[in-house]
């Protein structure tokens, strides 16, 4: 018998030594490489946040430094020359009794943040819970703080004019309509610090009721469980747990009971002892031409709210807050 030739390939030859029989994989050996990854890496973040840097170093820091720079000039607004006078602008900020003055309106509105952070957090603690119609109330609360501060301004004008729409209102109960509410500075500024509080409790309204509603649900559940009402459930539960944003809401109702600008200056235009520290400010710079000293108060200014703000952090500090 005759024997067939084998078909079979011959065996592949053995690896030598420093060959492991695989090609190397080309993506492999890119991702193993770090410099190519890696610095792209780092700089992808550094990308997104470019646009928002550039905008915010424009319009927001280069600004305050220039109104630094003017606040040690005599500048008038207008002609090119400015002329270094030094620290003579906060001499006479702290020197001039009427500039002084207008913080003493301030705590007309102070008083009316107050009362408008215990509305707000009183509605928002009921609204909280299951209650018909509360998105109506939601937007019915909310809604002053939508409508332009200008506007109003013009509305609560008319609203509080000599026969306007307060003194019809109180005629029909039969109340006297002889009285002008803005006629004197204890009835002027009342009545503005009342117009704050409507158009403001909207907002520490919103911000109290997303602080509540992040709430776990459970710690609301256990506490019925124990027998524990509404006024338990607020006081263990709601209020420790909005510390931070209620401390939020003071530090936002001091900075802007000092900055009250719109609605004094549509109404009485700062007369009858209503100016307060911004309108003040906004005449020295545009009415009498001292650009200069109109820069040293927002520096001024700046300054008190940055203070009152470090003051209020070291006295009552962020705690976290663990109620489980």
């Amino acid at each position: 018998m005759t024997r067939t030739a084998s078909t079979a390939s011959p065996p592949a030859p053995a690896a030598g030594p420093g060959r492991t029989g695989k090609r190397p994989s080309r993506h492999r050996a890119r991702a193993g490489s770090p410099w190519r990854g890696r610095p792209l890496r780092k700089l992808t973040p550094w990308l997104f946040l470019l646009a928002p840097l550039a905008l915010l170093i424009t319009f927001t820091y280069v600004p305050v430094g220039n109104m630094i720079y003017y606040s040690f000039t005599d500048w008038d607004g207008v002609s090119p020359d400015r002329d270094y006078v030094g620290a003579e602008n906060y001499t006479e900020i702290f020197t001039r009794p009427e500039l002084l003055r207008v913080f003493a309106v301030s705590f007309y509105y102070l008083a009316a943040s107050v009362v408008q952070i215990v509305i707000a957090l009183y509605f928002a603690a009921v609204l909280s819970f299951d209650l018909r119609f509360r998105n109506l109330f939601k937007g019915i609360l909310f809604f002053p703080y939508l409508i332009n501060g200008v506007a109003i301004g013009f509305v609560f004008l008319y609203f509080f004019q000599d026969g306007g729409t307060l003194d019809s209102v109180l005629s029909w109960f039969g109340a006297g309509t002889d009285h002008a509410w803005l006629g004197s500075p204890e009835s002027a500024n009342t009545s503005m610090a009342g117009v704050s509080v409507w158009r403001f409790t909207g907002l520490n309204f919103v911000l109290f009721l997303g602080a509540i509603q992040s709430i776990p649900g459970e710690l609301y559940e256990a506490a019925q469980l124990d027998g524990a009402g509404r006024w338990k459930q607020f006081r263990h539960i709601i209020a420790p747990s909005i510390r931070p944003v209620l401390s939020l809401s003071v530090i936002l109702a001091i900075s802007g009971s000092l900055s009250v600008f719109e609605i004094p200056y549509i109404m009485t235009g700062g007369a009858t002892e209503t100016s307060t520290f911004v309108i003040q400010t906004v005449k020295y710079a545009f009415q009498f031409n001292k650009t200069g000293l109109a820069s040293a108060c927002a520096v001024v200014l700046l300054a008190i709210i940055l203070l009152i703000t470090w003051i209020q952090r070291r006295l009552v500090p962020d705690e976290k807050v663990d109620l489980v």
